[in-house]
């Protein structure tokens, strides 16, 4: 039915998605590829909350493997009618739909608040770690000329802003397609609990 493919479709995107959430939290690790800043704790503490790989990421992963599955999912069914059974697995999915919402809301919400303090970088002011720019509440994504400040890592404003941008996207789209299959779950559930009965009155009649 309709409601199962469009179930499978949501699942395939949001499998993409986490994948490439986690390859982006993943990499806020290691600035231009370097490694001795995460060892030396060198990091903005939003990049530490893995918002990609366990919000955007792994919570995402379950309703997608929930979603390509449950063209196969039967559940129980009831008078031997293959509708109830998957019913049952379309409300089912309403759940982990859920889930998918929170760990993408998670990733949303660290991103922007990511992006609203900026990175921990060392300044050629003050001669160390600091960050820059919590006092201008994310007026420095447009004030370029400032970047500057921060010495090193190298680029790491342009990094950082980069990488919690993607992340903030993902998870924005994680959060509509998991929004999409509620509705969906709901609408395919109750759709086969009405057909279900019309057959089990048919059954019992």
């Amino acid at each position: 039915m309709c409601f199962e493919r469009c179930a499978r479709c949501i699942g395939c995107k949001l499998l993409i998605l986490a994948l490439l959430s986690i390859a982006a939290n993943i990499l806020l690790y290691f600035p231009n590829g370097e490694t001795r800043f995460a060892s030396e704790h060198h990091l903005s503490k939003y990049v530490e909350c893995l918002h990609g790989i366990l919000g955007g990421g792994l919570l995402v992963l379950i309703p997608a493997a929930v979603f390509i599955g449950l063209h196969n999912d039967d559940c129980c069914g009831c008078f031997g009618h293959k509708n109830c059974g998957k019913s049952c697995a379309m409300l089912s999915s309403v759940l982990a739909a859920c889930v998918g919402i929170l760990g993408s809301g998670y990733c949303i919400i660290i991103s922007a608040l990511g992006l609203s303090q900026g990175p921990y970088c060392f300044t050629h002011v003050e001669r160390n770690w600091i960050y820059p720019f919590t006092e201008s509440s994310g007026g420095y994504l447009l004030e370029y000329n400032e970047w500057s400040k921060c010495q090193e890592p190298q680029n790491i404003v342009q990094w950082n802003v980069t990488l919690f941008s993607i992340l903030l996207v993902l998870g924005g789209i994680e959060f509509i397609l998991c929004s999409i299959q509620i509705v969906n779950g709901i609408l395919g559930g109750v759709c086969r609990l009405c057909c279900s009965s019309d057959e089990v009155s048919h059954f019992l009649s």
